[in-house]
């Protein structure tokens, strides 16, 4: 049977690395294994949802280059749900509860300093029908919990393999509120059983929710089946954790940052696995690649560092095809482009960090650029010897051998002069790539310190 995953944010902010995360393992291993991506927002919390949070997840997963083969909204769903609740509290599996926000705190503490868990005592079950009328008269509303079979649940993850866990080490959750919103579980549990999710893969502190999601999956629908795969947590390089509402890196503060989505994918699809680190060439090569098994329960941390290295890495391998048109909108000289792109692109690549950089270095070889030259005798010697066009990769080579011979000049001597003259710059791509590029006349004019 081929699996059917889902990703389910809530719209109340945009993605940042840890959730994205989870996002691209949901889709490689849904692609890896021919089967369904879901992408439902869990939208019931109308105060925080917001509609340009929609939007703004939609082009995060975009940009990282996800696709999705249907898209579901929880906030259309309110009467399956509903009937969903009648049917449990009809069964006995939902109760209510009329304890205030302060009571319940009262009793947490309460057990606390008991030395005991701070679970749910099920007092409500023991309301008579006079009691319930009775704080119904005083105006309050009650919310219901799921009552647990508070027994062990056992499953085999496929990160944390056979898993175990007792549903009497915690309180029967709340599902609905005082006024009548539901909270995150019931509806979730509804959704997959209802859209054939058999895959849920999510972060780690979730294996409570598990035992408390299988319970309830069986409420609802007797025989229902889903395999989990809880990964491990993605924290920062310090250890620290990775929040929406502590304004941790997301993807667009990514895209910002000229970083390539494919550096992204590469490296977000390795975190927290048994495998090194590297950049991948595309992400049908990271499809072909993924396997979950590889996943261990060690806490992954994400270093923005890595991120660079893996951001340059992308950038050298890049065909000028698939760079071509991103040049055209950045330097727009189409002409200029067309006859020297390609050779440009072949030279600069592997001295980019950003795709942007390429810019600067457009401007190297194509724009003007203010002489930087500090031996004007050493200067004039060299243009001497600059050899006739056409040139070629063996130009380069060519004029540093007569300049040395003429000079008697070698090494940093000889070379870095000439770079600064040509570049303004001590560092950059081969000059035997840069020369052909610039061109004899401007290169003439720069080494005469002439503004060109």
């Amino acid at each position: 049977m081929s699996p059917v995953v889902r990703f389910a944010p809530s719209p109340t902010g945009r993605l940042h690395v840890g959730n994205a995360r989870l996002a691209l393992i949901n889709w490689l291993f849904a692609k890896a294994n021919d089967g369904e991506f879901i992408l439902r927002f869990d939208d019931t919390d109308v105060a925080r949802s917001k509609e340009e949070y929609v939007d703004g997840i939609r082009t995060d997963l975009h940009w990282l280059g996800l696709t999705w083969e249907r898209e579901e909204r929880q906030s259309t769903r309110m009467n399956r749900y509903n009937n969903a609740a009648d049917a449990l509290k009809e069964a006995g599996r939902l109760y209510p509860c009329y304890e205030s926000a302060e009571e319940l705190d009262f009793k947490r503490k309460r057990l606390r300093a008991q030395h005991k868990p701070p679970v749910y005592d099920r007092a409500a079950l023991d309301l008579s029908d006079e009691g319930r009328a009775k704080y119904e008269a005083e105006g309050r509303k009650p919310h219901w919990r799921f009552k647990l079979n508070r027994s062990d649940v056992v499953w085999v993850d496929m990160v944390r393999h056979e898993s175990r866990y007792n549903t009497a080490n915690v309180s029967d959750p709340v599902v609905i509120r005082e006024d009548g919103t539901f909270l995150y579980l019931l509806p979730s549990v509804v959704d997959d059983i209802d859209y054939g999710v058999t895959h849920i893969i999510r972060g780690e502190d979730h294996v409570t929710n598990g035992a408390v999601q299988l319970e309830m999956m069986e409420a609802v629908s007797p025989g229902s089946l889903v395999t989990f795969g809880h990964v491990p947590l993605l924290v920062g390089a310090a250890g620290e954790g990775l929040s929406k509402r502590a304004g941790s890196l997301g993807l667009a503060d990514l895209r910002d940052q000229n970083i390539e989505p494919l550096s992204a994918s590469s490296l977000l699809a390795r975190l927290g696995s048994s495998e090194a680190i590297d950049v991948y060439s595309d992400l049908d090569a990271i499809i072909a690649d993924f396997n979950i098994s590889r996943f261990s329960r060690a806490t992954a941390k994400f270093d923005a560092q890595d991120l660079e290295l893996l951001n340059a890495k992308v950038l050298h391998q890049m065909p000028y095809e698939e760079a071509a048109p991103r040049l055209a909108a950045l330097v727009d000289d189409e002409p200029t482009l067309a006859d020297k792109g390609d050779a440009f692109w072949q030279a600069v690549r592997g001295n980019l960090k950003y795709f942007n950089d390429a810019a600067d270095w457009w401007s190297v070889c194509f724009g003007p650029l203010a002489p930087s030259t500090d031996d004007a005798d050493f200067m004039e010697e060299a243009a001497k010897h600059l050899p006739l066009e056409p040139w070629t990769e063996e130009t380069w080579g060519q004029w540093t051998s007569a300049v040395k011979d003429a000079t008697g000049r070698k090494g940093k001597g000889l070379f870095l002069p000439l770079r600064m003259a040509l570049t303004g710059l001590g560092h950059g791509p081969e000059l035997k790539l840069l020369l052909p590029l610039i061109g004899r006349d401007r290169v003439l004019k720069r080494v005469l310190g002439k503004a060109a």
